[in-house]
């Protein structure tokens, strides 16, 4: 039984739209509960999804699904995640985390990360994108976790769980744009702009006409992670690439947001900016607790690899790497390396598939001893064999042979030959980045993850006796 509703009929349901005649609510079945799929007719055109879809069963061309968040039982009443500066975080990818490739895999292995030591675990986004597998960072329905990593509920279970367990969870979250593929929001309303341009995709209309109801579905996202999920901190992608000219910056509206919402439940948010320019206004007057800290990586990784090409040009002496750790202090995130180091490398190889065993305790002990927020990748603490390779998982032929003709041309100035470059919409792509956890068992594997545990323990230790 399908049913239509003018939205006003539906209040709980806020539709933007304001250059349409009509605005219809079409349901799959007699009234809006839990479940329940529904689309947006505007004008009486095609059926589209909820721009603020909670949930997207069928991916994002599908209908949105209601979800109704008091069924959800949570059982972190009184957590706390404490102080950013006394965190270890574990940055991790759902899919390839994993063999299940979801949210319940993570938490199968939340043993290994609470033997490791760390205190935070951080998601790359899970903001609904096209297709079963990717990055995060083309979202394009942002208030929906992905359908393929167990949707709504899913998330709930994870975050919960590892509340339950002691470790806090920080979620990736992208601004700068979205993502080509399943983008119906300029059907709706003028929610990109005219007057900035973004190397990704469409930028947020932030500055110019209609900005405020703009700023708001952003602001409120970022508050709906929290409020709906209880995430402990929100990453900020490539702020640098937020344009906005208005008086007040986006990003200091979306740091309040999210704080507030924390407040309201009682509990401390984080907020971390990601940019590739040393900003002090992200700290002292944007709001953001922490930023991360790009130099650190270069000069560790340019020092040790002899590496000099691109950004690693200015870098390499040791120098660099007293200067590196001269800056370092708490309210910077330092890593040696990250999903963007290791992935945007032609082949996705990391440290482990370049340096000695030796190279890499060392860096593992600079990385923990220094000041700074320390953050590992998933699987450095074991030396991991498998790279991590970009993939994508694109529907539209056009946008398929776009991603993959442009991996291609990116590193073809670096004299990388096509049949060199994995080809991201490629399954095998995506299978070769998953983690192999039974390379834990072997030889030099094991031997690093102590080492990595006992450095994280010590730390870990170290900060609690002076607190």
């Amino acid at each position: 039984m399908t049913s239509r509703f003018p939205s006003s009929a539906l209040p709980e349901l806020q539709i933007w739209a304001p250059k349409a005649h009509s605005v219809e609510i079409e349901l799959d079945g007699p009234r809006l509960e839990h479940g329940t799929r529904y689309a947006i007719r505007l004008d009486g055109g095609d059926p589209l999804p909820d721009p603020r879809s909670r949930w997207q069963p069928d991916g994002v061309h599908g209908r949105s699904a209601w979800v109704d968040h008091s069924r959800f039982r949570w059982t972190d009443a009184g957590w706390s995640a404490g102080e950013l500066r006394d965190q270890v975080i574990y940055e991790l990818h759902v899919g390839t985390f994993s063999a299940g490739g979801d949210f319940d895999g993570v938490a199968g292995h939340l043993d290994h990360l609470l033997d490791l030591g760390v205190t935070a675990i951080e998601l790359m986004p899970v903001a609904e994108f096209a297709g079963e597998r990717g990055w995060g960072y083309d979202g394009v329905l942002l208030y929906a976790p992905h359908h393929a990593y167990g949707g709504p509920e899913g998330l709930k279970r994870l975050v919960d769980t590892c509340h339950a367990r002691g470790l806090a969870v920080i979620l990736d979250v992208v601004y700068n744009h979205v993502g080509a593929e399943g983008n119906y929001l300029p059907r709706f309303g003028p929610y990109f702009s005219h007057r900035h341009a973004s190397a990704w995709g469409d930028a947020f209309n932030f500055d110019g006409l209609d900005a405020p109801e703009v700023r708001r579905f952003v602001t409120d996202n970022a508050a709906a992670w929290i409020r709906e999920y209880h995430f402990d901190g929100l990453r900020l992608d490539a702020v640098h690439a937020i344009r906005d000219d208005s008086a007040r910056h986006i990003v200091a509206d979306i740091a309040a947001a999210a704080h507030d919402a924390g407040s309201e439940q009682g509990r401390r948010v984080w907020v971390t900016a990601e940019s590739n320019v040393d900003d002090p206004k992200l700290l002292d007057e944007y709001g953001c607790d922490a930023q991360w800290f790009d130099y650190f990586h270069h000069a560790l990784h340019a020092y040790v690899t002899g590496e000099r090409d691109s950004y690693y040009a200015p870098f390499g002496s040791y120098e660099k790497v007293e200067a590196a750790l001269a800056r370092a202090e708490p309210r910077l995130v330092t890593f040696i390396q990250n999903h963007d180091q290791v992935g945007n490398r032609a082949q996705g190889d990391r440290l482990s598939q370049q340096l000695p065993p030796e190279r890499l305790r060392w860096l593992a002990e600079v990385l923990l001893t220094a000041p700074g927020v320390p953050l590992l990748f998933q699987g450095e603490e074991w030396g991991a064999g498998t790279p991590f390779q970009f993939f994508a998982d694109h529907g539209d032929p056009g946008i398929r042979r776009a991603t993959t003709e442009g991996r291609i041309r990116e590193f073809a100035a670096f004299g990388w030959e096509r049949s060199q470059v994995p080809d991201p919409e490629d399954p095998a792509t995506f299978e070769r980045s998953r983690l192999d956890w039974t390379e834990l068992d072997r030889s030099p594997h094991g031997e690093l993850l102590a080492f990595y545990r006992d450095l994280i323990q010590r730390r870990v230790g170290s900060l609690a006796e002076k607190t």
